[in-house]
């Protein structure tokens, strides 16, 4: 029997969508609120990721990261960014190898995990967990290909397919168009929440993250 035999379903999901950047702590402690949130609903939630670049404008030819780019952040912006990273870790019961990640590039693990949500689907959730894990929890660097590779072997991904996607120059200015739309949609910052028309900006708690998806 067809959908058209049965008339259209009312069923819905509720869903959250997620701009962040693998690089930022607080992306990371975000989605450990998430985790939390999602694993205290009755009801299924579906999260939309879309990729953020951090490192815009710091970015040498070859990939390193130029420190000498005047990006506004002071030694106290740092500072306090640590101060926050070790509260909120606190509060989320979050293991952490290292509170900041500022000589790590995530372009190529953006890249990754993209083609990933694209061609599998099913087996986003892990490598996107996965990519977060080996930064914040192991202190790897994923910036390196041959950790994606790893990662990607581990949830049972093709490894030559992440390796060849990587250096896809049709994927990576794909992402390029992707971030550019981002800051064009009005968002300046990761990690941020949207459900609904609905925005929460920051590593906020599970119970806003309730709030946002409900409306209220």
């Amino acid at each position: 029997m067809t959908d058209a035999d049965t008339g259209p379903t009312t069923e819905t999901t509720d869903r959250i969508e997620i701009y962040a950047d693998y690089v930022c702590p607080f992306c990371y402690l975000g989605t450990r609120s998430l985790a939390q949130y999602r694993e205290g609903r009755d009801e299924p939630l579906d999260v939309e990721w879309h990729p953020f670049d951090l490192r815009r404008g710091k970015r040498n030819a070859d990939g390193s990261i130029d420190h000498d780019v005047d990006d506004g952040k002071s030694d106290e912006y740092y500072e306090q960014a640590r101060q926050n990273v070790r509260r909120l870790q606190e509060e989320y019961d979050a293991e952490m190898a290292q509170e900041i990640a500022t000589d790590v590039d995530s372009f190529d693990a953006q890249v990754a995990s993209w083609y990933v949500k694209g061609e599998y689907p099913e087996q986003w959730g892990a490598f996107d967990e996965a990519i977060y894990t080996a930064l914040w929890q192991d202190g790897r660097d994923i910036g390196d290909v041959d950790v994606l590779a790893d990662l990607a072997d581990d949830c049972g991904l093709p490894v030559d397919e992440i390796r060849d996607a990587v250096a896809d120059d049709g994927i990576r200015a794909e992402l390029e168009d992707l971030f550019a739309e981002a800051q064009q949609t009005g968002v300046t910052g990761v990690p941020t929440f949207v459900s609904d028309g609905h925005v929460a900006r920051g590593a906020v708690p599970p119970e806003h993250l309730e709030r946002l998806v409900d409306g209220q």
